[in-house]
């Protein structure tokens, strides 16, 4: 769905809306319903069944709130709305479901093996994957873009953590499971929560096979991090522990980062806003803030109040699930003027697609160069793309994303554009010929 501004959120009734519901986000139009919230009732109790519900918050100060304070709103209860009522079992063993300071000993290390300096060392690597992708794309042909994207952070995080690439197509069709697992295409014959189970265990199955396999020396990659890493008791993590936080990382990047660019390319295709954005490498990095606005893949995360909370004249009682809508906070117009405009040229951009607080995404400078080199190369490689059929959405209420974007690429036919890089770095086509002639001689 293509978005505008929203209308009829006036007549919206309240009390009938599902926001648990995954095909509310698969057909759907989640956008209105959240603005109707924002306008009318922006902290709102929604009941699932007797005796289970929790409040939905939708503007931008108070998804902010809830997603900071993490001396009124634990992460330990369960972090996701599919957890709701349910026993977290990684509660204190994975990062997004550990509070403070526990979480902060767990993060630490995780954080300091994906600084700038680290990443930056791989910049190049990212950009080789990259064009590997990219190359297999014809001029004029249709291609899913979907797809294409949803190979990008596997070749990063697939790499940074040292799994066999054999495995890549198939970690990114389980991951793709666990987050929208009631998905049509996703869906086992069993139901949901099976698909979902079923997810779970494979992929926890395939941490314990690289870890297991680990025997002696070290890779230098992220899982030898975790085998390593020791908490504020001197013990190190258990194996269990180690597989919970693969698991977490994984899916941090594979369901978040590819959704980036297929919002943005809708966008960029109206209006002559791609060849304005791909003119213009000194605007990449606003433009990169835009597209994480407007996506905001991850849609929702959940907390449990510790203490009676208040929120103007709404009082969030001790123990009540609170959900805090992203993809609401936004498009929230008190902080971002005529929030329904793809905008590269927005400044400034405070964002929270990566969350905020101390659960703000350990990923996050993985993800932002990805994304980076991913828009450098397609605007270096490609002219442009036309819409070759309708884009499908997940069917989930954690992932704001597309499983299917058919398109018509329009490959360069001279010299591809110089694009901002960063400070140090070849700009993009720069770095391409440089390898030439070498030749020849997400915790939130």
């Amino acid at each position: 769905m293509k978005l505008s501004r929203p209308t009829g959120w006036e007549d919206i009734n309240l009390n009938e809306i599902d926001l648990v519901d995954p095909a509310l986000y698969g057909t759907g139009d989640p956008h209105l319903l959240w603005h109707a919230l924002r306008e009318r009732n922006p902290v709102h109790w929604q009941q699932v069944r007797p005796g289970l519900g929790f409040w939905s918050t939708t503007k931008y100060d108070h998804v902010c709130r809830v997603l900071r304070d993490y001396q009124c709103f634990t992460s330990q209860n369960g972090t996701l709305l599919n957890l709701l009522g349910k026993k977290d079992p990684a509660s204190g063993q994975q990062l997004p479901a550990t509070d403070p300071p526990r979480h902060t000993k767990m993060r630490s290390p995780i954080q300091r093996a994906l600084n700038s300096k680290i990443i930056e060392a791989h910049r190049e690597q990212i950009r080789d994957e990259v064009s590997r992708i990219f190359s297999g794309v014809g001029d004029g042909e249709v291609v899913d873009f979907a797809e294409l994207t949803g190979e990008v952070p596997m070749a990063v995080t697939g790499t940074l953590m040292g799994l066999d690439r054999d495995d890549w197509p198939k970690l990114t069709h389980l991951t793709n499971q666990a987050i929208a697992p009631d998905d049509p295409e996703y869906i086992q014959p069993e139901g949901g929560q099976a698909t979902l189970e079923r997810a779970h265990r494979e992929l926890f199955a395939s941490f314990e096979d690289s870890l297991t396999s680990r025997t002696g020396g070290h890779q230098g990659d992220l899982i030898d991090l975790l085998r390593t890493m020791e908490l504020e008791d001197g013990r190190r993590l258990r194996p269990g522990e180690i597989v919970s936080n693969c698991y977490s990382l994984l899916l941090g990047a594979n369901v978040t980062t590819p959704h980036v660019p297929n919002a943005a390319i809708i966008e960029l295709m109206d209006n002559d806003a791609y060849a304005d954005w791909a003119a213009h490498p000194e605007l990449m990095l606003s433009g990169l803030e835009e597209a994480l606005r407007w996506s905001s893949p991850a849609s929702h995360f959940m907390r449990y109040a510790k203490c009676d909370v208040q929120f103007g004249d709404v009082t969030v009682r001790t123990g009540d699930a609170v959900v805090a809508w992203i993809g609401s906070a936004d498009r929230d117009s008190e902080v971002f003027p005529d929030p329904y405009r793809f905008d590269v040229r927005r400044k400034p951009n405070r964002n929270i697609a990566f969350g905020i607080g101390p659960h703000y995404c350990v990923g996050h400078g993985v993800a932002r160069v990805s994304l980076q080199v991913f828009f450098e190369e397609m605007f270096a490689e490609f002219e442009g793309f036309e819409v070759a059929g309708e884009p499908e959405h997940l069917h989930s209420n954690f992932i704001a994303g597309f499983k299917h974007l058919p398109l018509v690429a329009r490959r360069r036919s001279r010299a591809p554009v110089m694009t901002a890089a960063a400070p140090g770095q070849p700009a993009a086509g720069q770095s391409r010929a440089i390898s030439s002639s070498r030749a020849c001689g997400a915790d939130m």
